[in-house]
């Protein structure tokens, strides 16, 4: 488990620096009277979070992995349990991170 949490870790601060630029974008596109929306993701989404920004998904996720690394505060059999969701939620982030990031660049 502890590689996996690893991983995890990893992945999360590969997208958090690419989730502060996007959030950047976002904040400039509002401003610019653009990107007039409620939340980046509805709620058919694992997330519980609801928010115009990225970070703050991020920041779920985190906090799901934190709890995955306690120190026997889970079983594993509990940790097994959640893995999947906060995989999902990852995958979620950086296909949505990469979309976004694609429809700056088409005209």
């Amino acid at each position: 488990m502890d590689k996996v949490i690893s991983a995890l870790n990893e992945n999360l601060q590969l997208i958090y620096r690419k989730a502060l630029d996007a959030d950047a974008v976002l904040d400039s596109l509002q401003q610019s009277g653009k990107g007039k929306f409620q939340t980046i993701f509805s709620g058919d989404t694992p997330f519980h979070t609801r928010s115009k920004r990225f970070k703050d998904y991020i920041e779920e996720v985190a906090g799901d992995v934190a709890i995955l690394q306690g120190k026997g505060d889970l079983s594993e059999q509990d940790k097994q349990q959640k893995l999947p969701l906060i995989v999902k939620k990852l995958e979620l982030l950086i296909t949505t991170l990469e979309q976004f990031k694609q429809s700056l660049k088409e005209p």
